[in-house]
């Protein structure tokens, strides 16, 4: 018999269980996090809510009797299905387990509902800027506490117990404070010489030595305020690794609907994980046509607009920006272009230039993202500007480029491009 407790958590009383079990079975809930991400809209990619993961994923260890060894006798009452030496299947194996069975029973999958933080954590999981901080940067500092000595006040929380301690024993080797198994000592001895003949005057001698000792024990005490000592920290200034995102889209008028869904899919993903995993990380929202302009985020991702297609125009308003407010020696600056390939083109050669001379020099990263429908691109070839930049992918390590022509498939390729080194995905190779 099995017992399945499906009561909602009652205020979080079982807090540590839902961890545990996140833990245990976090390869199964992050699997399901990532396949969840791709029914999402755009409003509600970071938000918690139910995953489904596989009831056979979750089940508890359990001890069984072994088959072998010991002596066992067995009564079972007779049958008209089973003979001696007849292989016997297990019950799941008959229909009984998960999925859909002959005689109506089965297990469901198992449901697990995440808060928005335990979404986010296992959604964002294993994803970085590729080489952060590696250049010297300077500007905006933030400090960090460093204990730099002792000082007579300060709050409970800063007391030094071990500093007070050792002033207080130092204050009272120096006063001469008698210790109480001396005076415990002396007791004894005045006791002793009380009870012999012709000793009196020596009782009398360590009764007067004792009360001074006594006398001397309240003078001094054990801790004095003087003794009292606080842990003092000074605030260090430390630089801080600053970096910028350039979003690239085109919004020509040769982006369809379902392409600019998808390069906004992207971009809410690339958005959310530079909020979530970095403080100091500006972002700079460029659009495109035969033009580009920089615009804020609610025109990047809601306004309607269209036109030709010159990719020239976004890398050169990029480049102004870098040079007005970003000077490469003070910020980490990546980029990420979304386009459907499309170009004007006598374009392309003032794009690869502009790319490969005053682009990609500044930059930590830059990746390619190109949307479209799912479509036989003859033998890998793909769009004119996937094809320019195909050489460029190839000698420039700082340059990667994937294509999606569906949402389902925004999650994966986002990952490649921006996963931790080591974690596998992160690559300079271009993906036909």
């Amino acid at each position: 018999m099995n017992i399945i407790d499906r009561r909602r958590d009652p205020g979080g009383k079982s807090l540590a269980n839902r961890q545990r079990f996140i833990r245990r079975a976090r390869a199964l809930v992050r699997r399901a996090v990532r396949e969840a991400s791709g029914k999402r809209s755009i409003k509600d990619i970071d938000k918690g809510g139910d995953i489904v993961v596989p009831a056979d994923g979750v089940r508890e260890p359990v001890l069984r009797r072994g088959s072998q060894g010991g002596k066992r006798e067995y009564v079972l009452p007779g049958n008209k299905k089973y003979v001696r030496g007849d292989g016997i299947q297990r019950p799941d194996e008959e229909g009984g387990g998960s999925g859909a069975s002959a005689d109506g029973e089965g297990e469901d999958d198992f449901r697990f509902a995440l808060s928005n933080e335990e979404f986010l954590d296992l959604f964002l999981e294993d994803l970085e800027l590729p080489d952060l901080a590696k250049r010297q940067v300077m500007g905006v500092e933030e400090t960090r506490p460093v204990c730099a000595g002792f000082r007579s006040s300060g709050p409970p929380s800063s007391l030094s117990v071990s500093r007070t301690m050792r002033n207080s024993l130092s204050r009272r080797t120096a006063l001469g404070r008698p210790r109480p198994q001396d005076i415990a000592a002396m007791e004894a001895e005045i006791a002793r010489l009380d009870g012999l003949d012709g000793q009196e005057d020596k009782a009398t001698a360590l009764r007067a030595d004792l009360e001074r000792k006594r006398t001397r024990m309240r003078v001094v005490p054990f801790i004095d305020p003087l003794d009292v000592r606080y842990r003092r920290y000074d605030q260090i200034p430390r630089p801080v690794a600053r970096a910028v995102m350039f979003c690239l889209m085109d919004v020509s008028g040769s982006m369809d609907e379902h392409m600019k869904d998808l390069a906004k899919r992207f971009y809410s993903l690339l958005y959310l994980f530079l909020k979530r995993r970095y403080k100091r990380v500006d972002v700079v929202f460029i659009r495109h046509t035969h033009e580009a302009k920089e615009v804020d985020e609610e025109t990047f991702f809601h306004a309607r607009e269209s036109g030709g297609t010159v990719v020239s125009t976004a890398l050169e308003e990029m480049a102004r920006i870098v040079q007005d407010r970003f000077p490469a020696n003070q910020w980490n600056i990546y980029a990420a272009q979304a386009s459907d390939g499309d170009n004007l083109p006598m374009d392309n050669l003032n794009t690869i230039n502009l790319l490969k001379s005053v682009i990609l020099p500044l930059c930590q990263y830059y990746a390619y993202l190109e949307v479209g429908h799912s479509r036989d691109d003859g033998g890998g070839e793909g769009s004119s500007l996937w094809r320019a930049y195909a050489p460029v992918v190839a000698s420039d390590e700082r340059m990667a480029m994937r294509k999606v022509s569906h949402r389902r498939d925004i999650y994966p390729v986002f990952r490649e491009l921006f996963a931790k080194e080591g974690a596998g995905g992160t690559g300079a190779e271009a993906e036909a």
